[in-house]
């Protein structure tokens, strides 16, 4: 374990070692799609094909994933103990559920966690469960919004579910694990519910943001053309 991480007053970072392990895993996560073989399914007069991940699958799953840990550096309101407003990081990987539904847009979540995972260096992890509700399915949930690909108003729908299921992740993770890490400041009426408010308030906060900005007609309309160009 000590080759992975380093231990220190209770908090785990990665090594470099394990940096480089968890590159090679969202490596080979996109290998392994782009080789998912097409398996045939019985129709009933007919045969068809179950299609793997298609290198246009990949290379905007690449891309959106890209733009979604390029801009989750843009912070424009920072927290305190983690997570903050971004410019619209979420969107891009809520995006490719939109485009390719569940399947694809959890496993892109899911390789986007560890990225996001390397990208703070496990300078906020206290345990493997603990990790794995704020990065691991916190930010697989964002793959969700593919349940409603196929649905009239399927970005909006799909967008406010995967980051209010991103956002009960992370209230789970508080509640088991960050409690003690309260501000002295913070009302105590309100302490029970310190991590439901610390999450969804930066959460939110960028969700409505993204909202307004992806209603913008001119917006709405590149995104519509960008969700053709990526299922040709």
């Amino acid at each position: 374990m000590s080759n992975f991480f380093n231990a220190e007053d209770g908090y785990f970072s990665l090594t470099q070692t394990g940096t480089i392990c968890i590159g090679v895993l969202i490596v080979l996560l996109i290998v392994l799609s782009a080789f998912l073989k097409k398996k045939p399914v019985e129709g009933d007069h007919e045969k068809k094909e179950k299609k793997g991940f298609s290198a246009r699958q990949i290379v905007f799953c690449a891309v959106a994933m890209a733009l979604g840990f390029a801009t989750s550096y843009i912070k424009v309101i920072p927290m305190p103990f983690g997570g903050s407003v971004t410019l619209c990081s979420m969107l891009f990987v809520v995006l490719i559920g939109y485009w390719y539904g569940p399947k694809v847009g959890i496993m892109s979540g899911f390789a986007y966690g560890l990225l996001q995972f390397v990208q703070d260096g496990g300078s906020y992890i206290l345990s493997p469960l603990q990790a794995c509700m704020d990065y691991i399915l916190a930010f697989a949930a964002l793959g969700l919004s593919g349940f409603f690909y196929q649905k009239k108003h399927g970005l909006v729908k799909g967008y406010l579910v995967a980051i209010l299921v991103r956002g009960l992740f992370h209230t789970i993770g508080g509640y088991l694990y960050w409690m003690d890490y309260m501000p002295d400041n913070f009302p105590k009426s309100l302490s029970a519910i310190y991590p439901i408010i610390y999450n969804y308030s930066y959460i939110l906060a960028e969700g409505v943001l993204t909202l307004i900005v992806i209603s913008l007609p001119p917006v709405k309309k590149a995104l519509a053309r960008v969700k053709m160009m990526a299922q040709e």
